[in-house]
């Protein structure tokens, strides 16, 4: 009989599927309907600082007093942090399967505050929901510089894993995994994805874009997994963004991955589909004669490849040469 158990970012989970930060995972009902659909664990939605100072700011304007706006500005910042708390509190006593917080803020300080908070609410981990853009008004290496002093300003401050969901604008992706690594980050998320924004033409205004991921997301998150957990010894990595099948998810932990991020396949296919991915994936297991993840988890990765350089070239030529208009 196959086992589906592995381990990421210092957590044993029953099988490689995540609930990834979303709509779907913001309240204990969602949590515990996730949990009986037989997902491994949860990233609850991210607590961002930017949501809650733009819920402060329509509100203090009404105010005709300084001390008004102070007032309130301290109450919304209080309540929003102790709801989220209160939901790991509530999804902890209610549930058996690992509870990952997810923070995402634009200043140390509230990084680290809200960890603290978090860590004594009695989160399993914290998830780093880091969206960082630069439009071209930083040096390359901010970036960079930012998620190190994230990461090595959290790991001072809380014992509980770290995770680190990377964005897949960073120049050396490999480089500053190995950074984090040394720095005591548990594990990385390959990818963040970013608001996805369109243009009205008749209109003429930004509205938002696709919501959801698709199907040929996932080849960019293939490459960079395979290449990261070859380059960087025993770092554990979750694949995300562009996850819609049971073959996806084999194909990441061939690659390297140690855990499987859903999400816009939960809202697209409905809850069902977990319990789907983990029959498929379990059958595929017996057919090729692996009792557990850890028998194939890297198999295919940058390392042990006989041609590295095929996760590094585009290939273009190679497969489409022979096509004809």
């Amino acid at each position: 009989m196959v086992n589906l158990e592995t381990t990421f970012a210092g957590l044993t989970l029953k099988n490689p599927f995540v609930a990834a930060s979303s709509g779907l995972t913001n309240s204990l009902s969602k949590i515990k309907e996730l949990e009986n659909a037989g997902i491994g664990a949860v990233v609850l939605k991210s607590l961002f600082e930017e949501q809650i100072e733009n819920h402060t700011e329509k509100l203090t304007q009404i105010a005709d007093y300084p001390e008004a706006a102070d007032y309130i500005n301290a109450y919304i910042q209080m309540n929003h942090v102790e709801k989220y708390l209160d939901l790991i509190r509530s999804a902890k006593a209610s549930c058996s399967i690992p509870i990952v917080a997810s923070i995402n803020c634009y200043r140390l300080t509230r990084w680290t505050d809200f960890a603290k908070s978090i860590e004594a609410a009695g989160a399993d981990a914290i998830e780093l929901n880091i969206f960082l853009l630069n439009a071209g008004e930083y040096e390359d290496t901010y970036l960079e510089g930012a998620y190190i002093d994230i990461v090595k300003q959290l790991k001072r401050t809380v014992k509980i894993p770290v995770v680190v969901k990377m964005a897949r604008n960073i120049g050396n992706l490999p480089g500053l995994v190995g950074k984090l690594k040394a720095l005591g980050s548990d594990g990385i998320v390959l990818f963040n994805r970013f608001y996805q924004l369109d243009i009205d033409i008749n209109k003429l205004e930004l509205t938002a874009g696709t919501v959801f991921s698709n199907p040929a997301d996932f080849h960019d998150t293939l490459r960079w997994t395979a290449i990261v957990s070859g380059r960087v010894k025993d770092v554990d990595i979750a694949c995300s963004t562009g996850v819609h099948s049971w073959e996806d998810s084999i194909k990441g932990i061939l690659a390297g991955a140690s855990g499987i991020q859903l999400c816009s396949v939960l809202y697209e296919q409905g809850l069902d589909v977990v319990g789907d991915m983990i029959t498929c994936v379990e059958e595929w297991m017996v057919q090729n004669n692996y009792e557990r993840i850890s028998d194939f988890r890297g198999k295919l990765n940058y390392a042990n490849i006989t041609s590295p350089a095929l996760y590094e070239r585009v290939q273009f030529m190679k497969y489409f040469s022979s096509y004809q208009q």
